[in-house]
Parts: C-alpha cells; sequence; structure tokens
C-alpha cells in the first residue's frame, strides 16, 4: 500500500478490548512499562491481566544495553513475568544486519554495553575493544552514563580507515527516573561529526528491528504499543501494524496533534489499562462554529479553522481522565484532517487547556 492510501485522519475505535483484538502486544520498556527502575502506573496489573485473557506480550526496546535475560529479570523483578525469548532489543537486531554483511567469525569493535557483545556472539561474531584489532565492522549502541570516551575514539580511528560503522539505533534521548537523559542517538553524533560518516541503523523505526521481532514472536495480528512518535509509532507504520501511543513518556499531546503521518497512531490511550478496553469511536459531525472539518468524541466536538483548532462540550459534565481522552481523541481528528500528508500548524493551545495538557 502506498503512502497516500496510509494517511490516517482520525484515531480508530475498537468494539472489543485490543489485547482481545491482538494476538500480540510488541511493547516499548522505557517510558510504557517503567522509567528508570520502577514500574510505570498500572502497568504491572494490565500486562497481567492482557496475558492472563491470551495475549502474547513481547518486550521491543531501542536500549541495546542491557541483555535480554537482564531484561528480563528486571521485569520479573517488578511484577511482570518475563523470560528472555520475550525480550527483543535493538542489539540482536544489528547483530543480525552485520552478520549478514561480514565474514563469520569476524571481529566487531564494540562501542556500548553488555547487551550488544551477547547479541554479536549469539551470531558468531567475536567483539573487540581496540581499533587496532582488526575489527571488520563497528558497532554502536548506549552505554549508560559511565562509557568512557575513548571508546568514541577507538570507533573513529576504525571508521576513518574505513571499516563500516553501524548504530543499534539513533534515538536522542532516553527516559528515566529523573527525567529525560541524552541516548545513543547523541552519542551516535559524535562520532557522525568527528568522521563525517554515516551508520547503518537497525532500531526502531526502521525495517530491521520490525524484522526481528516479527522472526522472534511469530505474531500474526500484532499491536505495537510505545511512547515515542519517532520510533515506536513510526516504526509500526513502517511495518504496516497497528500501534497504540500511550501517554507515559516523552509525547506530549501538543506532539501528538502536530504528528506527520508515519507519527499517527492507531489508538491513543493514557497508559497500558488501554489494551483492556474497547476504543471509542472518533466520528465526523456538524460544528458549532460551521467549520467545515469537526469530530466528535465522546462529549467533545473539535474543529479546525481560521488558525485555531477548537474544542467544544458536546454535552454537560466535569473533565475527567476519561473525558480528556475523548477531548484529545477528537482534537487529533480535527488537527490530522487539517494537515492532511503534513503537519498541523493551527494553535491548539486553548484547547488543549481545556482538557489540562
Amino acid at each position: 500500500m502506498d503512502r497516500a492510501n496510509r494517511v490516517r485522519v482520525r484515531p480508530e475505535g475498537s468494539a472489543t478490548a485490543l489485547s482481545e483484538a491482538y494476538d500480540t502486544a510488541l511493547l516499548d520498556l522505557d517510558g510504557v512499562v517503567y522509567a528508570g527502575g520502577s514500574a510505570i502506573a498500572h502497568a504491572v496489573e494490565s500486562l497481567g491481566a492482557a496475558r492472563a485473557g491470551g495475549m502474547h506480550l513481547a518486550y521491543v526496546t531501542n536500549n541495546a544495553l542491557r541483555t535480554p535475560r537482564t531484561v528480563a529479570d528486571h521485569l520479573t523483578e517488578l511484577g511482570v513475568p518475563a523470560v528472555a525469548d520475550d525480550v527483543i532489543t535493538s542489539a540482536q537486531a544489528v547483530a543480525r544486519l552485520i552478520a549478514e554483511q561480514v565474514p563469520a567469525g569476524a571481529g566487531v569493535l564494540v562501542v556500548g554495553g553488555d547487551g550488544l557483545r551477547v547479541a554479536l556472539r549469539e551470531r558468531g561474531l567475536v567483539p573487540v575493544e581496540s581499533a587496532d584489532d582488526d575489527p571488520a565492522a563497528v558497532v554502536q549502541g548506549y552505554g549508560g552514563p559511565e562509557l568512557a570516551w575513548g571508546r568514541f575514539a577507538e570507533a573513529c580511528y576504525a571508521i576513518a580507515r574505513g571499516v563500516p560503522w553501524f548504530a543499534s539505533n539513533t534515538d536522542l534521548t532516553i527516559p528515566g527516573a529523573r527525567g529525560i537523559a541524552p541516548g545513543n542517538g547523541a552519542a551516535v553524533e559524535v562520532v557522525r561529526i568527528a568522521t563525517g560518516a554515516e551508520p547503518q541503523v537497525a532500531g526502531k523505526p526502521l525495517p530491521p528491528m520490525h524484522r526481528e521481532t516479527i522472526l522472534r514472536t511469530g505474531a500474526r495480528r500484532p499491536l505495537v504499543v510505545g511512547d515515542r512518535l519517532d520510533t515506536d509509532i513510526e516504526g509500526a507504520f513502517n511495518g504496516g501494524v497497528d500501534s497504540l501511543l500511550v501517554l507515559t513518556g516523552v509525547t506530549d499531546a501538543a506532539q501528538l496533534l502536530a504528528a506527520p503521518p508515519e507519527h499517527r497512531p492507531t489508538y491513543v490511550d493514557a497508559d497500558l489499562r488501554g489494551l483492556l478496553t474497547g476504543q471509542p469511536e472518533v466520528t465526523a459531525v456538524e460544528s458549532v462554529e460551521s467549520v467545515e472539518e469537526a469530530f466528535a468524541c465522546g462529549g467533545w466536538v473539535a474543529s479546525a479553522g481560521d488558525g485555531l483548532v477548537r474544542l467544544e462540550e458536546r454535552s454537560g459534565g466535569t473533565v475527567s481522565e476519561g473525558t480528556v481522552l475523548d477531548g484529545l481523541r477528537a482534537l487529533c481528528a480535527a488537527a490530522w484532517q487539517q494537515a492532511g500528508d503534513g503537519v498541523c500548524g493551527l494553535d491548539a493551545g486553548k484547547a488543549l487547556a481545556r482538557l489540562g495538557l
């Protein structure tokens, strides 16, 4: 299907719970299941209920620092039972990509953590530490705040000698317990600026990560669940599968309204409780303001025109968590319809303020 036929102009509805409509949830971790070392509110109980109802849960992360076993152990400690096979990382995706291009048993210079080293060995490759070890490739992944500056220098020395460069992902930021920190993409920029080279990238939103996920899970009707428009949601778009955006991580309401087509999720919800429910329909209606495009969800009607995205009450009642989401879904429809295959440039500040967003 070409891009023109994939331009989403409103969030979709679902008459059944998403955990019943899809066989596998492909869940991002940072900002979705946990932040730092702690579970995000409602994540543990929601995932437990989805699993009990028969949904397969797979955890798909661009963070290449930790091994799948370490991630699974962390999830289990948080109350989300998992084994290593439930976890798919960008380290695994980039290791497969490298193995397809270098000889078996070749050395690969690692700039990152144990997750990369374990993934490379799984593919029959040998992690090395120096540009003088004659590596066949350089691979860069998130190494945590302790990653030494000298690791970037080793990567630059090897790349300058013509060694191909790979990156697990290029996320500029990573959410943590204290806030938003620099991610692997920021570290990749250091090497890019120093060398002028461009890496081959495996992680979300690019096809190698989606391929790795489907190969490892066998999902037939997957639902991508994430908090980032530029990785999780775009990755679902590129893979031709549906997505659920949860508002527990880096994406805020204003960014969602301004999303281009590849960043528009199928569904929007506050957190992982959204897996356990249906999703309300967003319908086209006649606006109180007689603006051409108007969309209703729950007790709200949203419209776009005259430089603004507006929000009107369709019925009485107080603003609550559920009605806030209905208002946001209606606003998405108005903004996305106005934008078409571009980005909505209208002012939605007053409308979002009505919802407390």
